[in-house]
């Protein structure tokens, strides 16, 4: 994959923001904040930044020019809602251009929600399997592994919206039956992260 230089500021910014953001949500601002901001910063960094070159990859395998760009405002937002009690994921996007015709279109924006489908299921296996082999502790099973679980699930759900410029409304003209299985398997997941 190619990078340029613009591409790499605007996904540092974005990872901030939607770290900052997710600790706000999962931890507070209390006691131990700079703690769980760095922990987060990796649950976050991985699901974030896999969901965007999920992207990327893709485009770039059909031969597209694709690169990352935030949307500033939208960082504002997600940091501003997440003192709400929840996190507006619309840091920026892939942004993607040469043919593009809508069976490309869905496929390229499939990978993101199911980059992080794949991720919840190992950060949860992750998460039960050191439980049982007090492999890791407390602190980074609940904060890191059950927190990546419930974030990459957020992610996932949150840009399957049928709305506006989402990954759902491109997958939803590409194929009913693959944007339905994904919403299931979505809401079992944020169902299960409601239990967790």
């Amino acid at each position: 994959m190619r990078f340029s230089m613009i591409e790499i500021r605007d996904l540092v910014k974005a990872w901030f923001a939607i770290t900052l953001a997710f600790t706000i949500v999962l931890a507070g601002t209390g006691k131990g904040f700079l703690t769980y901001l760095l922990i987060y910063g990796v649950a976050v960094g991985i699901s974030f930044l896999c969901h965007e070159l999920g992207h990327k990859f893709v485009a770039q395998r059909y031969h597209l020019w694709a690169e990352f760009r935030s949307f500033d405002f939208m960082l504002i937002v997600a940091v501003a809602c997440s003192f709400l009690g929840f996190v507006f994921a619309a840091p920026g996007a892939v942004m993607i251009s040469g043919h593009m015709d809508v069976k490309k279109n869905g496929k390229i924006s499939l990978m993101g929600p199911l980059t992080n489908i794949i991720l919840a299921v190992a950060f949860i296996m992750a998460f039960f399997a050191s439980a049982q082999l007090g492999l890791a502790s407390e602190l980074v099973r609940n904060a890191m592994l059950l927190g990546g679980f419930k974030i990459n699930s957020w992610l996932a759900l949150f840009n399957l919206l049928p709305f506006g410029n989402f990954d759902g409304t491109k997958i939803l003209k590409w194929s009913k039956p693959v944007y339905a299985a994904m919403v299931v398997v979505c809401c079992i997941m944020m169902g299960i992260s409601g239990l967790l």
